[in-house]
């Protein structure tokens, strides 16, 4: 196996140089911590909004820090790669965007992240700050993985960022927040599969092996197994692939659906379209009305090819979240 080619300069430093790289890139729109290896809003928490906290391992990008602007999150944390930021860091957003009307966190259900984020809560709490979580479980492949007690958090994370960034924009309470996440999660489901693996830099070489003629259904963004590995198969079966769990696991067809068909970080955008071309009548035909569609890179996993689909079932209330304005580097409409 050759060497690894990626374009960085220390496998030691990519989150410190990346970060270096956000602040250039986005500087008026978004600050760096560079102590804690925080992405933050420009400007401060405006008085009496609930600010809005996530994070998690980066190589994920655009999540979470590519979703920090005005519609959706005040702050994310940035822990190394495919690893949850500790709970000073995530102590650290929390203080810097709290206005008064406490934060909420939103945390993908990673044990480290779970653990890390309460433990960062109850410092907060002490502090004076108040503090609620939701926990993103969408993934519908596996009950356990590698990094989890029960199913993983994955592409529904970046509906629920949007929508309940949207109602916090709104000036809603950290109780109407958190309300509105927990049911934003309790009605979404996501699917992936996996055509390569990723390599980790400070690793370098493959996290796992996948011949060339094989796929991995239901894998997770870290690279954990999925459900099984199966023979490469055409971009029809692979779509049906992920779809039937889906919608064997919930009701999608009482409500509008938000749909998002997500790229896992190497597969090209002609290649997503070519498959939600194949998603969307399956979808069609089992009476899920697709209302709102994304299809792109949201939540990758460094150089995967593959994809994921996420489907909600969206009520008045979501779908008008969803439509509100949004002003971050990586989803942007309506500002």
């Amino acid at each position: 196996m050759g060497a690894m080619k990626k374009l960085i300069n220390d496998a030691s430093a990519v989150v410190t140089d990346a970060l270096r790289g956000v602040e250039l890139a986005h500087r008026g729109r978004q600050r760096v911590d560079h102590e804690h290896k925080l992405i933050l809003r420009a400007e401060p928490t405006r008085p009496g909004k609930v600010g809005i906290v996530s994070g998690g391992g980066t190589g994920h990008e655009p999540l979470h820090g590519g979703f920090v602007g005005r519609g959706m999150l005040d702050a994310a944390c940035c822990g190394e790669v495919f690893t949850s930021p500790v709970p000073d860091q995530v102590m650290a957003a929390t203080t810097a965007v709290d206005a008064g009307a406490g934060v909420l966190h939103i945390v993908k259900n990673y044990t480290g992240d779970v653990l890390n984020f309460e433990m960062a809560a109850e410092l907060a709490g002490e502090e004076g700050v108040a503090v609620q979580a939701v926990v993103t479980d969408d993934d519908v492949a596996v009950q356990d993985s590698l990094y989890t007690a029960g199913r993983r958090g994955v592409g529904l994370t970046v509906l629920l960022e949007k929508i309940v960034g949207a109602a916090a924009e709104e000036g809603r309470d950290l109780d109407a927040l958190a309300a509105l996440g927990r049911a934003v999660n309790d009605r979404g489901r996501s699917m992936g599969v996996a055509l390569t693996s990723c390599t980790v830099p400070q690793v370098g070489s493959p996290t796992f092996e996948l011949s060339d003629d094989e796929l991995e259904l239901g894998i997770g963004i870290h690279g954990e197994p999925g459900r099984e590995r199966r023979p490469m198969a055409s971009a029809r079966d692979i779509a049906a692939m992920l779809v039937e769990p889906i919608l064997a696991d919930r009701d999608f067809t009482a409500d509008p659906a938000i749909v998002l068909l997500n790229g896992m970080g190497a597969t090209p955008l002609l290649e997503l379209y070519l498959m939600y071309g194949e998603v969307g009548p399956l979808l069609e035909k089992a009476g899920v009305r697709a209302a709102r569609v994304l299809v792109g890179n949201y939540i990758t996993s460094l150089d995967m090819a593959g994809c994921s689909l996420t489907v909600l079932a969206a009520d008045d209330d979501m779908l008008s979240l969803w439509d509100a304005p949004v002003d971050t580097p990586a989803l942007r409409w309506g500002a």
